[in-house]
């Protein structure tokens, strides 16, 4: 079934047959070209694209296996989302142990990608909650990996890009909570150097920890955001408090709706708007806030938007970061939702896992061509210079000579990957 596909950047366009999977005991079907496994297209430039190829779609994955209610461990087929996990497993006082800023990510997509979240200085990221997992290759061959079985391929895949095979299922532990609520405390801040106190300050108290800053300032008011921290609230604390309606962006409108002057008033009226002080919130709009706006992506028009998100190690944050917002709010363009977050030093699950010990800034950036390229390489230099990386998973446009300087270990990728395995990504940074 061919098809022209995007990411949910909506950039690059790629052209690939579709084959559904739907039974996780079933062989893969035959493929024209290269083969890569695609879940619900979450990612944000062409790591889950295979221009020229096949993507298997593993949606059709979508039942669970087995659920021990008493420990929290789940197993389950890699086409569930997220979403599906919450509506089963919240009633029952259990929550994901680790998740990105959208529920409507895949179990395969969210190992394949190593995804990570508000909770990163206490729980990393969501490969580390994973005990096992089935893998399918091309040959047929079906591998069980687990920290001490087939351990290589257990690390090569997590983070992986997907190149490894198709994940089939997966097993992964869950985290109890007491309600579906959530104790949050919110804080501006004026600069960056209050940020980082804030972040220091919340990271032993608090389990998720959170910033918006307004990469439009300039002058007195640059390094400005609002501070966001929580925790799981306990059922006593929580009251009945409705849940976040959807709304919906109907039409592709024919220009981007976000332009300077755009992002300036949103930013400008966020941060003043922000109500500073403590609240018991539903875990839907803390956790996933762009999810209430069903096909927000559309808002940037038809040319779509480049997200962006990169880490900078802990000596050079400081200077990095401001260094980045300095370059975006002289450019004119920028992203009304910038999110900043300190990394904490742990180990990585993965072989190609992006966290590491530092910060991290993610932004969108609607797609100007050319100017957003120049823009997005300026940021690159800065990035690179300071020892930092940009994450696969939202990248749509790094060269190869960068991926390998931001992922040292990749050449201990490559025994693992399946020979009839690739996306387009993979093909820009080995190229």
């Amino acid at each position: 079934m061919p098809a022209i596909g995007t990411s949910w950047g909506r950039y690059p366009r790629a052209h690939q047959n579709i084959a559904p999977l739907h039974w996780r005991d079933a062989n893969l079907p035959p493929a024209e070209g290269s083969m890569l496994a695609y879940g619900n297209g979450r990612s944000y430039g062409d790591v889950c694209l295979n221009d020229g190829g096949t993507l298997l779609h593993t949606r059709g994955l979508d039942r669970y296996i087995e659920f021990d209610a008493a420990t929290g461990i789940l197993r389950c087929e890699s086409g569930v989302l997220f979403s599906e996990i919450l509506d089963f497993v919240v009633s029952q006082g259990w929550f994901l142990p680790v998740t990105p800023g959208t529920r409507y990510v895949t179990v395969g997509g969210a190992i394949a990608n190593d995804v990570h979240g508000k909770n990163h200085h206490g729980a990393g990221t969501f490969g580390e909650h994973v005990k096992r997992f089935e893998l399918l290759r091309s040959d047929g061959q079906r591998v069980e990996c687990n920290p001490e079985q087939n351990v290589e391929l257990y690390t090569a895949t997590i983070g992986g890009l997907g190149l490894t095979g198709v994940i089939v299922w997966a097993e992964f532990q869950l985290l109890r909570i007491a309600s579906p609520w959530m104790a949050q405390e919110t804080r501006r801040f004026g600069n960056l150097s209050e940020f980082f106190a804030l972040s220091t300050d919340s990271e032993r108290d608090y389990a998720y920890t959170v910033a918006w800053i307004d990469c439009a300032a300039s002058g007195k008011a640059f390094g400005r955001g609002v501070f966001f921290r929580a925790n799981h609230a306990s059922a006593m604390a929580a009251t009945r408090m409705p849940k976040q309606r959807q709304l919906s962006v109907p039409v592709t409108p024919p220009f981007s709706l976000i332009n300077s002057l755009s992002l300036r008033a949103f930013n400008t009226l966020y941060f003043h708007r922000a109500r500073e002080g403590h609240a018991i919130v539903h875990y839907e709009p803390y956790f996933y806030p762009l999810d209430a706006i069903a096909e927000w992506n559309r808002i940037y028009g038809p040319r779509g938007f480049l997200q962006y998100q990169c880490v900078v190690p802990p000596a050079a944050s400081e200077e990095a970061i401001a260094e980045l917002l300095r370059a975006i709010a002289a450019s004119g363009s920028g992203s009304f939702l910038a999110v900043l977050k300190v990394f904490a030093d742990r180990a990585p699950a993965g072989i190609l896992s992006f966290t590491r010990a530092g910060t991290t800034l993610a932004l969108d950036f609607p797609n100007h061509g050319a100017t957003t390229f120049a823009l997005l390489d300026r940021l690159d230099d800065i990035v690179a210079a300071a020892g930092g990386a940009v994450y696969p998973a939202k990248d749509a446009r790094m060269n190869g000579a960068r991926f390998r300087q931001y992922f040292p270990r990749w050449q201990s990728m490559l025994p693992h990957i399946d020979p009839k395995f690739s996306s387009g990504f993979w093909r820009r940074v080995m190229e």
